[in-house]
């Protein structure tokens, strides 16, 4: 626990953001990346997207803070990262990717790190810009999702040791993997559902004729 949230891994997670071809290279053959320090940054991302949400100014932001539930969002937001990495790692093992997927989840959870801060940083701005200022405000949230966007293309691509061509092609099968996970899942449920019905119908059944 405490090599993992050493101060190294947290600098060096820094540093992939800066360096994210060099970066991802190394946490993939080198092992400098923590698994537990990614999770910690997916969940500033979402702190930070549910602050934003809240406390943006309301030039820039029509939400109603009381509609806001920051543990929903929490959690969707660990939903998407384990959807995305395993849809990921599914993909890939047929397409003979190198990254293993403790690698996906460290390369999708330091790829937050830029749309955090900016989130953060566009909330503060958003306090004292104009109507007519505005601009600023989405151009900072803007370049943080953008480079999150890039981070994850070149983390992808990096672990799996792709082309970009294949990387892209892979992102797209990924995205339809968590559709077929999701529909999966729902279907599960729903036939579980329809199980306990039968069972608790019998159950009743036989208590009443008893």
């Amino acid at each position: 626990m405490t090599k993992a949230l050493s101060k190294d891994k947290w600098k060096y997670a820094l540093h992939t953001v800066s360096h994210p071809a060099d970066g991802f290279y190394e946490i993939r053959h080198r092992g400098r990346g923590s698994v537990l320090v990614a999770i910690i940054f997916t969940a500033l991302f979402s702190i930070s997207f549910s602050v934003n949400r809240i406390s943006a100014s309301f030039i820039v932001n029509d939400t109603d803070p009381r509609a806001v539930d920051s543990f929903n969002e929490l959690c969707t937001v660990f939903l998407l990262l384990f959807l995305l990495c395993v849809g990921n790692w599914s993909i890939t093992c047929l397409m003979e990717g190198k990254g293993r997927l403790k690698d996906i989840v460290i390369a999708v959870g330091y790829s937050t790190i830029p749309a955090t801060f900016c989130l953060f940083l566009g909330t503060f701005v958003s306090w004292f810009v104009t109507l007519d200022e505005a601009a600023f405000y989405y151009m900072i949230v803007g370049i943080g999702i953008a480079y999150t966007c890039f981070m994850l293309l070149i983390g992808v691509m990096t672990i799996h040791n792709f082309t970009l061509g294949k990387t892209l092609v892979t992102l797209f099968l990924t995205l339809i993997a968590m559709l077929l996970i999701i529909f999966v899942v729902l279907l599960l449920v729903n036939l579980i559902n329809q199980v306990y019905s039968f069972l608790y119908s019998i159950y009743q059944e036989l208590v009443f004729r008893s």
